[in-house]
């Protein structure tokens, strides 16, 4: 028994070690120098919440941030949701060459975060790209896609939208769950499909919408490299997204004090957040055994 004990903390020990030194150590330490004026250089100097007044009663930019980054979170955390619960219930059905299908819509969430696929997206949407070339074959004119604020936060929401494949194998394995003996039943009480879907179907599926909405926020939230690489932040700061602000007060102004403070209360935000999302799925998640009237 010791050695098998022993065996397994020398399993666990890199991945504790990792969450100490690359976790534990540096949320702890931003908490510290966001109270404190650090350049990097110096040694830091603390300035107590001088950080966090500057934050929110003079600094226009991280309001216009902010509210970016609100926009986009509650444009794309639903739409890339609908769209991958939509796709996982058309590859539920039994057709052939189904697992190709699966596999190709599964591969944008592997290649979606990187950053040639978002070099890629700003090709597809440059003025001259194949957006334009596709709008100008059915008689539409081109648009400025990255040139227009809205317009510009909309490309970027698309991007996030297209990489669904990890929130659509999570809703193909509960679809593939739900007990076929409930549809059968319907279906000799005369349900329509409709009807199936938003009596049976959805209810069901409602601990795992709420699995995949608290995990599709957080990731959105922190959403870097598109608006990073396709836009910079631009135009306008039409999608200068918290995480940008964060990186550039860090290490471009190298104002590490101040970029942990917005850090933090970014983190605060996503944490206010879920637990409004963990409160209110007492009211519509409903999981196996629930006795609700």
């Amino acid at each position: 028994m010791k050695s098998q004990r022993a065996l397994g903390l020398a399993y666990l020990t890199p991945y504790v070690v990792g969450l100490l030194v690359f976790t534990m150590i540096p949320f702890v330490a931003s908490l510290y120098l966001s109270f404190t004026k650090y350049d990097l250089m110096s040694a830091p100097k603390w300035v107590g919440f001088d950080n966090f007044v500057k934050l929110f009663t003079r600094d226009r930019t991280f309001w216009k941030s902010l509210n970016v980054t609100l926009l986009y979170v509650f444009l794309t955390v639903p739409l890339k949701l609908a769209f991958a619960l939509f796709i996982a219930a058309i590859l539920n059905y039994r057709l052939r060459f189904i697992n190709f299908f699966r596999t190709a819509f599964y591969v944008p969430s592997i290649l979606g975060g990187s950053i040639a696929i978002a070099v890629l997206w700003r090709y597809i949407f440059a003025s001259e790209g194949l957006a334009n070339m596709a709008l100008d074959l059915v008689g539409l004119g081109p648009v400025d896609w990255f040139g227009d604020p809205g317009n510009a936060l909309f490309t970027i929401t698309l991007l996030r939208c297209w990489q669904f494949g990890s929130a659509m194998v999570i809703f193909l394995a509960a679809l593939q769950s739900i007990d076929k003996s409930l549809y059968e039943a319907a279906r000799i009480d005369g349900a329509s499909q409709t009807r199936i879907f938003f009596a049976i179907t959805l209810p069901l599926l409602t601990p795992v919408i709420f699995f995949n909405l608290i995990m599709q926020m957080v990731q959105a939230f922190q959403e870097f490299n598109g608006p990073y690489i396709i836009t910079q932040g631009g135009p306008l700061k039409a999608t200068y997204l918290l995480p940008l602000y964060i990186y550039e007060e860090a290490f471009k102004k190298f104002n590490m004090g101040y970029a942990s403070a917005i850090a933090w209360v970014l983190f605060v935000i996503i944490t206010v957040l879920t637990l409004v999302a963990f409160w209110s799925s007492k009211k519509w998640v409903y999981y196996a055994g629930d006795k609700r009237s």
